[in-house]
């Protein structure tokens, strides 16, 4: 999958089956767009687009709006789309000045001028352009006019895209971590750069690797233990996926495994030393090299437990060989 991180950066397309949207989880509702996107491309030999954009059109039209949390940051939505089967990703800087333009010019200027779209595939309820003025109508308007046709997504389906984000939200949060795996046919990641913590687990005999969250907007589900898959590579790697989204060098994703470890991980205030601060940490098992300053995924698997305060350390080794008990049996199960 290409990725451009500006629609200058585009070169239009003979052929282009577009899309639009944020796409946040790419959810089992997102996959059957996407399947419809790519299935429709195929009819026509046609390459799929994907229109997204960064940031969040709340974080710029609502910036007083603190409360916006998304499921993925743009690296994993990037994987997430590129294992679809999507051609091309186009992450278009959100401005009030994009926001201001009319749905004509939307039409005109972005997706047959730029992109040189010949279907696009649409819900019912799309809404673009100036005060979120054009929409489902505007497109068929115009269709005939810039020659390209449109496809809609039922209603029904829309509502499944709808209901199933508040609830995938929803659960994270709550830490159940599983019912999201099961809306978005796939687990919620976690990623991140290792960084130094102050050892304690190390001398608990159960060493973890810190992970320092970037996005402040990124979701972070309820403190606790889980089972996670642990997936080690240099993930910001240009051939791999994009680091910022604005890096216009880092242009391509491609899909290539990364070596996968079974893990416990915490997530928490460490209440038992009287920490401060959230820490996002996991125990990998079975592995011992230094990976400080690379970039892990962590995929979550299971919750496992909420985080309690111990009287002493103690305490907290005695449950800690309880919990990893708990996830080694997750794995096997």
């Amino acid at each position: 999958m290409k990725i451009y991180n500006h629609i200058n950066e585009f070169k239009k397309l003979d052929n282009a089956v577009v899309t639009i949207g944020t796409f946040d989880g790419v959810h089992l509702g997102h996959q059957k767009i996407i399947g419809k996107l790519v299935e429709e491309a195929a009819k026509i030999n046609g390459e799929t687009v994907i229109l997204t954009f960064f940031p969040h059109p709340r974080m710029i039209l609502h910036p007083e709006d603190h409360q916006l949390k998304l499921i993925n940051n743009m690296i994993e939505k990037a994987a997430l789309l590129s294992s679809l089967g999507v051609n091309h990703l186009i992450i278009t800087p959100f401005t009030r000045d994009f926001s201001n333009l009319s749905p004509e010019n939307y039409i005109k200027d972005i997706l047959v001028d730029k992109i040189g779209t010949k279907t696009i595939i649409i819900g019912y309820d799309h809404r673009f352009g100036k005060h979120r003025s054009g929409s489902l109508k505007e497109l068929q308007h115009f269709s005939t006019t810039f020659n390209y046709k449109v496809e809609e997504i039922p209603e029904q389906d829309i509502n499944d895209v709808t209901v199933s984000s508040t609830k995938i939200r929803e659960a994270i949060l709550a830490g159940d971590v599983k019912t999201a795996h099961d809306f978005m046919g796939h687990p919620f990641s976690l990623t991140g750069k290792v960084i130094k913590g102050d050892q304690i687990g190390r001398t608990l005999g159960y060493p973890t690797a810190n992970l320092f969250i970037e996005e402040n907007y990124k979701l972070i589900p309820s403190d606790g233990i889980y089972a996670v898959e642990v997936k080690i590579q240099d993930l910001r790697n240009k051939n791999q996926v994009i680091d910022n989204p604005f890096q216009p060098n880092q242009s391509k994703i491609k899909n290539q495994k990364s070596k996968i470890y079974k893990g416990m991980a915490y997530i928490g205030h460490r209440p038992t030393i009287n920490g401060m601060s959230q820490n996002i940490e996991v125990n990998i098992f079975d592995f011992a090299d230094d990976i400080y300053h690379q970039h892990i995924q962590l995929d979550f698997l299971h919750f496992i437990r909420h985080d309690i305060k111990f009287e002493n350390l103690e305490q907290l080794t005695a449950q800690l060989a309880k919990d990893k008990i708990a996830v080694e049996k997750i794995f096997v199960s």
